[in-house]
């Protein structure tokens, strides 16, 4: 496939995601809200595009153009359809500065240690899978959400197990998972702070 084929596709596959996105959010069904608004389906979507990715550099621009796409539609979908107006916009522009700055590089890493040879480097490739994964635990996980529950621990199982090519590497992101998980909460939190994250 033609790079540019590739990036025609990622681009539709990110404006259909990101309708299916924020149809879901609004709804009126909980566990669709859930799907559509927590960040674990994106992450994983991500994950997916970096690690089936031919190179680095296709896995950072084919992320960042899915990532700018799904956005727009969400945006759109809510300024058009849902009458919710322009006032949306200026949020649209923070995850676009994101899609071409933390989404690539998200996709860096996942792609990097999922790729790894075994040796040595295997922990520290498992570790940054182990917080690449625990990202999609990183909001926290109510009971009273069970279908985001399962799309949270889905994501971050297939990020640290399904993903990486090395049966080493999958061990250490599994059994880092949980401080993964701990220091992305922290990280979100004080980006947050920093009003670096809506």
């Amino acid at each position: 496939m033609s790079r540019a084929r590739a990036v025609q596709l990622l681009a539709a596959a990110g404006a259909l995601a990101g309708v299916a996105a924020k149809a879901a959010d609004e709804s009126g069904w909980r566990w669709a809200a859930d799907l559509g608004s927590q960040p674990a389906a994106w992450l994983l979507a991500v994950a997916a595009v970096a690690r089936l990715s031919p190179t680095a550099p296709s896995a950072a621009a084919g992320t960042a153009v899915f990532f700018a796409s799904m956005t727009a539609a969400y945006y759109a979908w809510a300024d058009l359809v849902q009458g919710a107006g322009p006032a949306v916009w200026p949020l649209a522009v923070t995850w676009w500065l994101l899609s071409v700055t933390a989404v690539p590089a998200y996709a860096l890493v996942v792609r990097s240690a999922s790729l790894w040879p075994a040796g040595r480097w295997s922990p520290a490739a498992g570790a940054a899978l182990a917080l690449a994964g625990g990202l999609a635990l990183a909001e926290g996980v109510a009971p009273d959400q069970p279908v985001q529950v399962v799309a949270s621990v889905v994501a971050a199982l297939v990020v640290t197990t399904a993903l990486p090519v090395q049966v080493r590497t999958r061990a250490w992101a599994l059994a880092l998972l949980a401080p993964g998980a701990l220091l992305a909460a922290a990280a979100l939190s004080a980006a947050r702070g920093a009003h670096l994250l809506p």
